[in-house]
């Protein structure tokens, strides 16, 4: 297999584009994976493992070593050698940053992360699970997470698990299986569903969910932008494999599209609101209007609408598209029985109006840090935070949404979550890799 080039740009976290200056050159070879062990663990440590090394990863990195005290990364693992050295680059920075803004020095083991072992490859989760990590931090394309988090779960490893946490049927009840195990061997699973840990929004919940509206009956909510990652076009000496993880986004198999890779965020919202019940079934329209129709766009859509119908006559409407020089829009509208709320954390807005007028005045906060302080805080106290069926389930009805939006079927929960379709290779390696098909509502089977 060819060595794979330098990633060229790490997404998704804004304080990347701050610090990728910072990012050395990936010419040096990779620390192999026999390198020595950190050293004598202290009492207070806690030994933490990235499993990929994009914007996302390096983010939760920095976040875990900011969250504790005792945090150490202890390891790093990707598939492409050459994405390590950026990452532990940016990670340096931040930490360097962290330190400069007036925060606690780093101690010994924290401003040190170029001492983490480093592994490689598709197998690379597994050694560094091996390798002897306390918190196991999943960031990887999310066509991965079923089976870095049964590995993790196996091994006894609590687990920082990025949205979102399949993008099948299959890899569902996989993640519901771990879930149950975690729980049984006591053990934190914290999901990347970042707006459960922002303040504004959890007060805008906390009203709603105490009675705020009255009964929730409606939930609208919207994931609309103007663009997404810049695809890239096809090296000579990239394999299909390697070509398509360096799209992944735009592969199915990998992302699970854009509803399920991004949109999910909205969507949470909608089970958030009608207090995490599942619904019942839904239907749904999508297509591919202004993605160009290049390779490197894969078969991914751009754009989707989805009604989720639940018990009582709820219902609960979502929709999201990637179109270029449109309105962009992130927001929630939620109507009950005495009133109803608008929920805009982009706008900052947080009202409701009805029998109870109210209008939100929290401070806001970094949910992103917010996750991993509330993961190594219920480590610590021996109350280990789980929201892994929660994490599941959410994940199941973004699935479903596209389900129903590929076939123009209506698809039950209990069809998607017993879907037989598993989206992937049963073992991924760096060789040939045919190209998925695009959907075609009323062709492509429901399965």
């Amino acid at each position: 297999m060819p060595t794979p080039t330098t990633p060229t740009d790490l997404t998704r976290r804004a304080f990347l584009a701050a610090s990728a200056g910072a990012a050395v050159s990936a010419a040096a070879g990779a620390r192999p994976a026999s390198a020595p062990a950190i050293g004598r663990k202290r009492a207070d440590t806690v030994r933490v493992g990235l499993v990929g090394c994009g914007g996302r990863g390096t983010g939760a990195a920095l976040q875990a070593l900011r969250a504790d005290p005792g945090a150490e990364l202890h390891a790093i693992a990707d598939a492409f050698p050459p994405a390590i050295e950026p990452c532990l680059a940016n990670i340096r920075q931040g930490l360097a940053e962290n330190a400069g803004a007036g925060a606690p020095a780093d101690s010994e083991h924290r401003s040190s992360p170029d001492r983490a072992n480093w592994y490689t490859g598709f197998d690379a989760y597994q050694q560094l699970i091996d390798s002897g990590c306390d918190v196991v931090l999943l960031c990887t394309p999310p066509g991965f997470r079923p089976q870095h988090l049964a590995a993790c779960v196996d091994a006894g490893k609590h687990v920082f698990c990025e949205k979102p946490v399949a993008v099948d049927g299959p890899g569902v009840r996989s993640v519901l299986e771990s879930a149950r195990k975690s729980k049984e061997k006591g053990l934190a699973l914290m999901s990347g569903f970042c707006w459960r840990h922002q303040n504004q929004v959890r007060a805008c919940f906390d009203k709603v969910l105490s009675g705020g509206i009255g009964d929730v009956h409606t939930v609208q909510c919207t994931y609309n932008t103007t663009g997404w990652v810049t695809p890239k076009p096809r090296k000579p000496e990239w394999s299909d494999t390697e070509w398509q993880l360096r799209n992944w986004q735009y592969f199915v198999p990998l992302s699970g599209d854009h509803i399920v890779e991004q949109a999910v965020h909205a969507i949470d919202w909608i089970a958030w609101a009608f207090g995490d019940d599942t619904p019942t079934k839904c239907t749904a329209v999508g297509g591919r209007q202004t993605r160009p129709n290049v390779p490197e766009t894969g078969n991914v859509y751009d754009h989707f609408s989805v009604t989720y119908e639940y018990e009582g006559g709820r219902r609960g409407y979502h929709m999201c598209r990637h179109w270029p020089n449109t309105a962009s829009d992130n927001s929630a509208y939620m109507t009950g029985s005495e009133g109803n709320c608008i929920m805009s954390p982009w706008a900052g807005t947080h009202v409701i109006r009805g029998k109870n007028n109210w209008r939100g005045t929290t401070p806001g906060n970094d949910m992103y840090q917010a996750e991993h302080d509330e993961l190594f805080k219920s480590i610590r106290e021996g109350a280990p935070f789980n929201d892994g069926v929660r994490m599941a389930h959410t994940t199941l009805l973004a699935i479903m949404g596209r389900m129903a939006a590929y076939t123009g079927a209506e698809v039950t929960w209990d069809q998607a979550l017993n879907s037989q379709e598993k989206l992937g290779p049963a073992k991924w390696d760096w060789g040939p890799l045919p190209m998925p098909a695009l959907a075609i509502p009323g062709r492509t089977p429901l399965v």
